[in-house]
């Protein structure tokens, strides 16, 4: 991608972390902190051309999925659905509110277009992904499936009952990518299970294992953009930092699942100018 190309990938993250931030501030509930660790990633899957999606078409069989596991980041998952045209941007004003036209509930809706699966309980996300992964494969498709998998969340055994299977089954058109903010709810991920050596860990199950910048555009695209592993499914290990773009919001467990006072609202949109 040329240098335009990637500026204009940075612009729009930065009009995301707004909207969701508005989102959030305007519901008075909602998680922050995870959405803006994951809106570099989530920009370049959506609007670099990565996710093969039609959105008048959100149902088409022969589209690439999207799935995020880490369901509680809704806040910047319908910020993107809206900017990709699946639902409208005025809709948003439904967030978190009950008997919403368009289910914008705290955690993905599969009733929301764009939004493969419910995504309350974490860990479940990759073994879903992987299910998905195998489906489209036997139904002739060269679709792919991409996850959004949360650090403390791959804590659960289920994710690696997931990463074995899809070594089985040899599925190269599976691509789960790894919110490592390094912070959970209630503390920082290493002082619950360190996750660590992460990468030693994937790579152990068989997997194709990338670790990026989670926030560096052209290290997103670089990788998101490689040709699949002829037959191991892929893991990208994102380095990114929680509250990305809001000083007062990095790294901080407190920002988890708060909504910002508008005196923070505030400061945060100007941090985000």
């Amino acid at each position: 991608m040329t240098t335009m190309d990637i500026a204009e990938l940075e612009k729009t993250a930065l009009e995301l972390r707004r909207l969701a931030l508005k989102i959030i501030f305007e519901a008075g509930s909602g998680h922050p902190g995870g959405s803006l660790s994951a809106t570099d990633l989530m920009t370049a899957l959506f609007f670099g051309g990565i996710l093969r999606y039609d959105s008048s078409k959100p149902k088409d069989p022969k589209r690439d999925r999207f799935l995020l596991s880490k369901g509680h980041a809704s806040g910047i998952h319908y910020s993107v659905l809206a900017r990709a045209c699946f639902i409208a941007e005025s809709d948003l004003s439904d967030y978190r509110k009950i008997n919403s036209a368009r289910f914008l509930s705290g955690h993905g809706h599969p009733k929301t277009p764009g939004i493969e699966i419910a995504s309350g309980s974490l860990g479940q996300g990759l073994s879903v992904a992987h299910g998905i992964a195998l489906g489209t494969r036997l139904d002739g498709f060269d679709s792919k499936t991409y996850v959004i998998l949360g650090d403390g969340e791959i804590q659960e055994g289920q994710i690696w009952e997931a990463a074995m299977s899809a070594v089985k089954f040899k599925s190269n058109n599976l691509v789960a990518i790894v919110d490592f903010n390094k912070v959970a709810q209630d503390n920082i991920t290493k002082d619950l299970k360190d996750i660590e050596p992460i990468e030693a860990k994937w790579e152990s199950f068989g997997w194709d294992v990338q670790r990026i910048d989670g926030h560096n555009m052209t290290e997103i695209m670089k990788v998101l953009q490689m040709p699949a592993h002829p037959e191991k499914p892929r893991v990208i290990i994102a380095d990114t930092i929680k509250g990305k773009g809001v000083s007062f919001m990095e790294g901080q467990t407190a920002w988890h699942g708060v909504a910002p006072s508008k005196e923070d609202y505030e400061k945060a949109l100007k941090e985000l100018e």
